[in-house]
Protein backbone atom coordinates (compact mmCIF):
# COMPACT_ATOMS: atom_id res chain seq x y z
CA UNK A 1 0.00 0.00 0.00
CA UNK A 2 1.31 3.37 -0.61
CA UNK A 3 2.45 5.58 1.95
CA UNK A 4 1.80 8.95 -0.39
CA UNK A 5 -2.19 10.43 -0.16
CA UNK A 6 -2.85 12.97 -2.59
CA UNK A 7 -4.52 16.05 -0.87
CA UNK A 8 -5.31 19.61 -2.58
CA UNK A 9 -4.84 19.99 -6.31
CA UNK A 10 -5.38 21.95 -8.79
CA UNK A 11 -4.40 22.36 -12.62
CA UNK A 12 -5.27 24.58 -15.58
CA UNK A 13 -3.65 27.11 -18.44
CA UNK A 14 -2.52 30.29 -16.72
CA UNK A 15 -2.20 33.89 -17.80
CA UNK A 16 -4.13 34.24 -21.55
CA UNK A 17 -3.71 37.37 -22.46
CA UNK A 18 -7.15 38.37 -23.91
CA UNK A 19 -8.15 41.65 -25.83
CA UNK A 20 -11.72 42.23 -26.46
CA UNK A 21 -12.35 44.50 -29.05
CA UNK A 22 -16.18 46.24 -29.21
CA UNK A 23 -17.05 47.23 -32.69
CA UNK A 24 -20.95 47.43 -32.19
CA UNK A 25 -20.19 50.76 -33.51
CA UNK A 26 -17.40 53.06 -35.20
CA UNK A 27 -16.64 54.03 -31.67
CA UNK A 28 -14.54 51.09 -30.41
CA UNK A 29 -13.89 49.64 -27.06
CA UNK A 30 -11.15 47.28 -25.22
CA UNK A 31 -11.04 45.25 -22.11
CA UNK A 32 -7.19 44.12 -21.81
CA UNK A 33 -6.87 40.97 -19.36
CA UNK A 34 -4.91 38.23 -18.68
CA UNK A 35 -6.71 35.58 -16.93
CA UNK A 36 -5.98 31.74 -15.63
CA UNK A 37 -8.30 28.78 -15.00
CA UNK A 38 -7.99 26.40 -12.69
CA UNK A 39 -9.94 23.32 -12.16
CA UNK A 40 -10.79 21.44 -8.76
CA UNK A 41 -12.56 18.28 -8.97
CA UNK A 42 -12.08 14.22 -9.36
CA UNK A 43 -8.68 14.28 -10.35
CA UNK A 44 -7.06 11.91 -8.48
CA UNK A 45 -6.57 8.89 -10.87
CA UNK A 46 -4.46 11.04 -13.25
CA UNK A 47 -2.33 11.50 -10.38
CA UNK A 48 -2.33 7.61 -8.61
CA UNK A 49 -3.08 6.06 -12.26
CA UNK A 50 -2.33 8.30 -15.04
CA UNK A 51 -6.16 7.96 -16.25
CA UNK A 52 -6.57 11.24 -18.23
CA UNK A 53 -10.49 10.51 -18.46
CA UNK A 54 -11.40 13.66 -16.33
CA UNK A 55 -8.36 15.90 -17.00
CA UNK A 56 -9.97 18.78 -19.02
CA UNK A 57 -6.82 19.93 -20.84
CA UNK A 58 -5.55 22.81 -19.98
CA UNK A 59 -5.66 23.57 -24.35
CA UNK A 60 -9.34 23.39 -23.98
CA UNK A 61 -9.50 25.65 -20.69
CA UNK A 62 -6.77 28.44 -23.07
CA UNK A 63 -9.51 28.21 -26.01
CA UNK A 64 -12.64 27.96 -23.69
CA UNK A 65 -11.56 31.94 -22.08
CA UNK A 66 -11.30 33.26 -25.43
CA UNK A 67 -14.47 31.51 -26.84
CA UNK A 68 -15.99 33.03 -23.94
CA UNK A 69 -14.71 36.11 -24.03
CA UNK A 70 -17.02 36.53 -27.19
CA UNK A 71 -20.14 34.76 -26.29
CA UNK A 72 -20.52 36.34 -22.85
CA UNK A 73 -18.55 40.01 -22.98
CA UNK A 74 -16.79 41.35 -20.63
CA UNK A 75 -18.49 43.95 -18.64
CA UNK A 76 -16.47 43.32 -15.69
CA UNK A 77 -13.43 40.91 -15.08
CA UNK A 78 -15.48 40.02 -12.34
CA UNK A 79 -18.50 38.83 -15.05
CA UNK A 80 -16.27 37.49 -16.92
CA UNK A 81 -14.70 34.78 -14.52
CA UNK A 82 -17.95 34.01 -13.01
CA UNK A 83 -19.10 32.97 -16.20
CA UNK A 84 -16.07 31.00 -17.02
CA UNK A 85 -16.91 28.87 -13.52
CA UNK A 86 -20.17 28.72 -14.85
CA UNK A 87 -19.24 26.95 -17.86
CA UNK A 88 -16.96 24.94 -16.53
CA UNK A 89 -18.78 23.50 -13.57
CA UNK A 90 -21.84 22.61 -15.53
CA UNK A 91 -20.15 21.10 -18.01
CA UNK A 92 -18.11 18.45 -16.75
CA UNK A 93 -20.07 16.78 -13.74
CA UNK A 94 -16.35 15.47 -11.79
CA UNK A 95 -15.53 19.47 -11.87
CA UNK A 96 -16.84 20.75 -8.59
CA UNK A 97 -15.43 24.41 -8.30
CA UNK A 98 -11.90 25.87 -8.94
CA UNK A 99 -9.86 28.97 -9.46
CA UNK A 100 -10.43 31.67 -11.77
CA UNK A 101 -8.07 35.04 -11.57
CA UNK A 102 -7.91 37.88 -13.46
CA UNK A 103 -5.70 41.16 -13.73
CA UNK A 104 -7.00 43.97 -15.87
CA UNK A 105 -4.71 47.07 -17.88
CA UNK A 106 -6.94 50.25 -18.07
CA UNK A 107 -6.09 52.02 -21.50
CA UNK A 108 -7.67 55.55 -22.66
CA UNK A 109 -8.73 57.74 -25.50
CA UNK A 110 -5.85 59.39 -27.46
CA UNK A 111 -7.36 62.99 -27.46
CA UNK A 112 -10.90 61.08 -27.60
CA UNK A 113 -10.41 59.22 -30.99
CA UNK A 114 -13.01 56.66 -32.07
CA UNK A 115 -10.35 53.69 -32.26
CA UNK A 116 -6.70 54.83 -30.87
CA UNK A 117 -5.70 54.03 -27.60
CA UNK A 118 -2.79 54.62 -24.72
CA UNK A 119 -2.38 52.56 -21.83
CA UNK A 120 -3.66 54.86 -18.97
CA UNK A 121 -4.09 53.45 -15.87
CA UNK A 122 -1.18 53.24 -13.44
CA UNK A 123 -2.70 50.33 -11.42
CA UNK A 124 -3.20 46.94 -12.24
CA UNK A 125 -6.93 45.98 -11.30
CA UNK A 126 -7.25 42.06 -9.88
CA UNK A 127 -10.00 39.76 -9.44
CA UNK A 128 -9.65 36.38 -8.11
CA UNK A 129 -13.01 34.17 -8.39
CA UNK A 130 -13.47 30.74 -6.64
CA UNK A 131 -15.85 27.91 -6.53
CA UNK A 132 -15.74 25.23 -3.88
CA UNK A 133 -19.26 23.56 -4.62
CA UNK A 134 -22.06 25.82 -3.57
CA UNK A 135 -19.79 27.93 -1.61
CA UNK A 136 -18.35 31.33 -4.28
CA UNK A 137 -15.83 33.95 -3.01
CA UNK A 138 -15.17 37.10 -5.25
CA UNK A 139 -12.04 39.04 -4.26
CA UNK A 140 -11.03 41.52 -6.03
CA UNK A 141 -8.66 45.10 -5.91
CA UNK A 142 -5.66 46.28 -7.70
CA UNK A 143 -2.09 46.64 -7.27
CA UNK A 144 0.79 49.03 -7.91
CA UNK A 145 -0.82 52.25 -7.74
CA UNK A 146 1.71 54.95 -6.59
CA UNK A 147 1.05 57.75 -4.45
CA UNK A 148 3.22 60.56 -1.99
CA UNK A 149 2.55 63.41 -0.25
CA UNK A 150 5.47 65.70 0.41
CA UNK A 151 4.52 66.58 4.13
CA UNK A 152 1.43 65.98 6.94
CA UNK A 153 3.15 62.70 7.56
CA UNK A 154 5.75 62.33 10.62
CA UNK A 155 7.02 59.00 12.49
CA UNK A 156 7.62 59.97 16.36
CA UNK A 157 7.11 58.12 19.82
CA UNK A 158 8.60 54.74 18.71
CA UNK A 159 11.20 52.54 20.82
CA UNK A 160 14.98 53.25 20.46
CA UNK A 161 17.92 51.12 21.58
CA UNK A 162 21.57 50.87 20.61
CA UNK A 163 20.69 49.72 17.10
CA UNK A 164 17.96 52.54 16.57
CA UNK A 165 19.87 55.40 14.01
CA UNK A 166 16.56 56.63 12.36
CA UNK A 167 15.65 60.24 13.75
CA UNK A 168 12.34 61.65 14.54
CA UNK A 169 10.42 63.62 12.64
CA UNK A 170 6.69 65.74 12.37
CA UNK A 171 7.82 66.13 8.65
CA UNK A 172 8.52 63.88 5.80
CA UNK A 173 7.49 62.68 2.62
CA UNK A 174 5.41 59.57 2.50
CA UNK A 175 5.24 57.53 -0.41
CA UNK A 176 3.92 53.71 -1.17
CA UNK A 177 2.63 51.27 -4.04
CA UNK A 178 -0.73 50.42 -2.85
CA UNK A 179 -2.05 47.03 -3.13
CA UNK A 180 -5.54 46.08 -1.74
CA UNK A 181 -8.01 43.43 -2.06
CA UNK A 182 -11.69 43.36 -0.64
CA UNK A 183 -13.78 40.43 -0.80
CA UNK A 184 -17.22 40.94 -1.83
CA UNK A 185 -20.23 39.56 0.21
CA UNK A 186 -22.55 39.51 -2.88
CA UNK A 187 -22.43 39.00 -6.70
CA UNK A 188 -25.24 41.57 -7.37
CA UNK A 189 -23.84 44.65 -7.68
CA UNK A 190 -22.62 47.32 -10.42
CA UNK A 191 -18.68 45.72 -10.45
CA UNK A 192 -17.44 49.03 -12.75
CA UNK A 193 -19.30 51.73 -10.17
CA UNK A 194 -17.67 50.08 -7.13
CA UNK A 195 -14.15 49.53 -8.11
CA UNK A 196 -14.41 53.47 -9.24
CA UNK A 197 -15.74 54.31 -5.54
CA UNK A 198 -13.37 52.50 -3.43
CA UNK A 199 -10.02 53.38 -5.73
CA UNK A 200 -11.68 57.11 -5.24
CA UNK A 201 -12.27 56.64 -1.76
CA UNK A 202 -8.64 55.02 -0.93
CA UNK A 203 -6.88 58.26 -2.83
CA UNK A 204 -9.00 60.07 -0.94
CA UNK A 205 -7.89 58.55 2.35
CA UNK A 206 -4.61 59.29 1.78
CA UNK A 207 -4.75 62.92 1.83
CA UNK A 208 -7.05 64.26 4.28
CA UNK A 209 -5.74 63.20 7.34
CA UNK A 210 -1.83 63.62 8.72
CA UNK A 211 -0.33 60.22 8.92
CA UNK A 212 1.53 59.49 11.69
CA UNK A 213 2.78 56.43 10.37
CA UNK A 214 1.70 54.27 7.24
CA UNK A 215 -0.07 51.81 9.25
CA UNK A 216 -2.52 54.72 10.73
CA UNK A 217 -3.01 55.40 6.75
CA UNK A 218 -4.09 52.00 6.19
CA UNK A 219 -6.41 52.19 8.76
CA UNK A 220 -7.96 55.53 8.03
CA UNK A 221 -8.13 53.80 4.02
CA UNK A 222 -9.77 50.64 5.52
CA UNK A 223 -12.38 52.03 7.69
CA UNK A 224 -13.91 54.87 5.28
CA UNK A 225 -14.28 51.74 1.93
CA UNK A 226 -16.21 49.10 4.98
CA UNK A 227 -18.23 51.99 5.99
CA UNK A 228 -18.71 53.55 2.82
CA UNK A 229 -19.14 50.33 0.88
CA UNK A 230 -21.65 47.85 2.54
CA UNK A 231 -21.35 45.20 0.19
CA UNK A 232 -17.42 44.42 1.61
CA UNK A 233 -16.78 42.94 4.30
CA UNK A 234 -13.31 42.50 4.10
CA UNK A 235 -10.09 44.68 3.13
CA UNK A 236 -6.62 43.75 3.19
CA UNK A 237 -3.76 46.03 2.02
CA UNK A 238 0.16 45.37 1.42
CA UNK A 239 2.04 48.42 0.99
CA UNK A 240 5.82 49.30 1.17
CA UNK A 241 7.04 52.43 2.89
CA UNK A 242 8.75 53.93 -0.50
CA UNK A 243 11.39 55.66 1.95
CA UNK A 244 12.72 59.43 0.94
CA UNK A 245 15.61 60.56 2.98
CA UNK A 246 16.40 63.68 3.29
CA UNK A 247 20.05 64.16 1.92
CA UNK A 248 22.98 65.74 3.62
CA UNK A 249 24.10 69.12 1.67
CA UNK A 250 24.82 71.24 4.60
CA UNK A 251 28.56 69.60 3.75
CA UNK A 252 28.76 71.41 0.71
CA UNK A 253 27.79 74.73 2.58
CA UNK A 254 23.96 74.68 1.35
CA UNK A 255 20.87 74.32 3.96
CA UNK A 256 18.29 71.42 3.39
CA UNK A 257 14.58 72.68 4.50
CA UNK A 258 13.07 69.41 3.58
CA UNK A 259 13.88 69.79 -0.13
CA UNK A 260 16.41 67.35 -1.44
CA UNK A 261 15.77 63.66 -0.91
CA UNK A 262 17.12 60.37 -1.67
CA UNK A 263 14.86 57.84 -2.77
CA UNK A 264 15.87 54.36 -2.00
CA UNK A 265 13.76 51.38 -3.24
CA UNK A 266 15.44 49.14 -0.44
CA UNK A 267 15.03 47.79 1.86
CA UNK A 268 12.06 49.09 2.19
CA UNK A 269 9.46 48.95 5.15
CA UNK A 270 6.63 46.15 4.26
CA UNK A 271 2.95 47.21 6.34
CA UNK A 272 0.51 44.90 5.53
CA UNK A 273 -3.12 44.75 7.61
CA UNK A 274 -6.82 43.33 7.05
CA UNK A 275 -9.64 45.47 7.63
CA UNK A 276 -13.04 43.59 8.65
CA UNK A 277 -16.77 45.16 9.42
CA UNK A 278 -17.45 44.83 12.85
CA UNK A 279 -18.94 41.23 13.70
CA UNK A 280 -17.53 39.97 10.56
CA UNK A 281 -14.43 37.43 10.80
CA UNK A 282 -11.17 37.40 8.76
CA UNK A 283 -12.12 35.18 6.35
CA UNK A 284 -8.11 33.42 6.33
CA UNK A 285 -9.48 30.33 3.77
CA UNK A 286 -10.18 32.90 1.40
CA UNK A 287 -7.23 35.21 1.18
CA UNK A 288 -5.17 31.70 0.93
CA UNK A 289 -6.09 31.82 -2.79
CA UNK A 290 -4.28 35.05 -3.12
CA UNK A 291 -0.85 34.20 -3.26
CA UNK A 292 1.99 36.16 -1.88
CA UNK A 293 -0.54 38.61 -0.68
CA UNK A 294 -0.31 39.15 2.75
Amino acid sequence: MSKVRLTSNQYGKAENRLMRVYRDTDRHEIRDLNVTSQLWGDFETAHTEGNNEHVVATDTQKNTVFAKAKELGVSSPEQFLMGLADHFTSSFDWVTGGRWEAEEYGWDRINDHKHSFYKSAPEVRTVVFTRDGDKDTLISGFNGLTVLKTTESGFVGYPKDKYTTLPETQDRILATDIATRWIYNTTDLDFEAVYTKVKEIILDSFTDHFSHALQHTLYQMGEKVIEAVPEIDEIRFSCPNKHHFLYDIERFGLENPNEVFIVADRPYGLIEATFTREGVDENKDAWAQVAGFC
